[in-house]
Parts: C-alpha cells; sequence; structure tokens
C-alpha cells in the first residue's frame, strides 16, 4: 500500500512538472477554453474623474491595417465615454492593448481525411492604467473564433471592441 502511493505521488509530482513547464498545457485549456469577455480589472472610482487618455506601447497587431482599426474602434468608444485623447504630455490614464491570433483544434469534432477541423481564434486585450501611477484600472478580454474574411475585419473588430467596453465600470446604464 505504502509502495503504491509512494508511486501515485511520483506521477503526479511528473504531471506537475510537465503541465508547470507548459508541456501538454495547449490541448487542455483549447479543449476547456471558454469564448468571450473577461474583465481582469475595473476600478470605478479612478475612471469616473478621469477626461484625458494617452496611447502608451503596446502589442499591437502586425498587420497595420488591423492595428489601424483597432486602434480607431478603441478611440471611439473613449471618445464615447466622454474621455478625450492627447497625443503627448499629461493625461489622466494610458491605454494600450494586445492583439493575438492563433489556430485552434476541434477535438470534439469528427477528423476529415487531412485531419481534425481547424479556426482562427482571435485574443484582444485593452488594458486602462492611471497614468500617474501605472496601476490598472480596466482590463479586459475577449476571446473569440475568428471568420478570416478581410471584408469582415472592420465589422468584427468594432464588435470585438464594443463587446470590450460594455464591461467599462463608469458606462452608463443604457450603454451596458
Amino acid at each position: 500500500m505504502i509502495r503504491t502511493a509512494a508511486v501515485a505521488t511520483r506521477i503526479l509530482s511528473a504531471l506537475i512538472v510537465i503541465y508547470g513547464l507548459g508541456i501538454g498545457t495547449s490541448a487542455a485549456s483549447a479543449q476547456e477554453k471558454k469564448y468571450g469577455v473577461t474583465v481582469m480589472e475595473a476600478s470605478a472610482a479612478p475612471l469616473a474623474t478621469a477626461k484625458t487618455y494617452l496611447w502608451t506601447a503596446s502589442q499591437p497587431s502586425p498587420d497595420k491595417a488591423v492595428d489601424a482599426l483597432i486602434v480607431a474602434a478603441i478611440d471611439r468608444e473613449l471618445a464615447a465615454l466622454g474621455l478625450t485623447k492627447v497625443a503627448s504630455g499629461k493625461s489622466d490614464l494610458t491605454v494600450a492593448y494586445i492583439s493575438q491570433r492563433r489556430t485552434e483544434v476541434d477535438l470534439k469534432a469528427k477528423a476529415a481525411p487531412g485531419g481534425a477541423p481547424e479556426y482562427a481564434v482571435g485574443t484582444l486585450v485593452i488594458d486602462v492604467r492611471d497614468a500617474a501611477g501605472r496601476t490598472p484600472l480596466f482590463r479586459a478580454r475577449l476571446d473569440q473564433p475568428l471568420d478570416t474574411a478581410p471584408a469582415l475585419a472592420e465589422a468584427t473588430i468594432q464588435a470585438a471592441v464594443k463587446a470590450l467596453f460594455e464591461k467599462y465600470p463608469t458606462r452608463p446604464a443604457a450603454g451596458r
């Protein structure tokens, strides 16, 4: 009995190390991944008094056209919240975004002759911080399957940014 428990402990430890190193995590997380908006930080009080924002360095889309669409959509949402963009100098908030595109495999679907079906998934994270202390005030993430047709890029980006800002803590109740 003691020997069996020791073997089980070693196996469990090996699995923890494997997953801790990232080996095997992509398949596990792909199966458990939920799509939609996740709010990681939301501080209403400091956001309610903010009037201006400044863009800071981020991890933009490598596609310059997509980057421009994302920035424009975020600028529109912030303007709708009553914030004014400043090109440089002092501001109340800093804004950045991160975008990533990945390919996921549908492990539950019936495999075709070429393998399991694959599809594109986009991740967009918006990060709004206090300019003075760099404290995160609003950070939200959207993961969603993408239709990669170029004609749909603008509408897809606008819908994604809108979905993120629907969770903005100082958004009027009618806009939520």
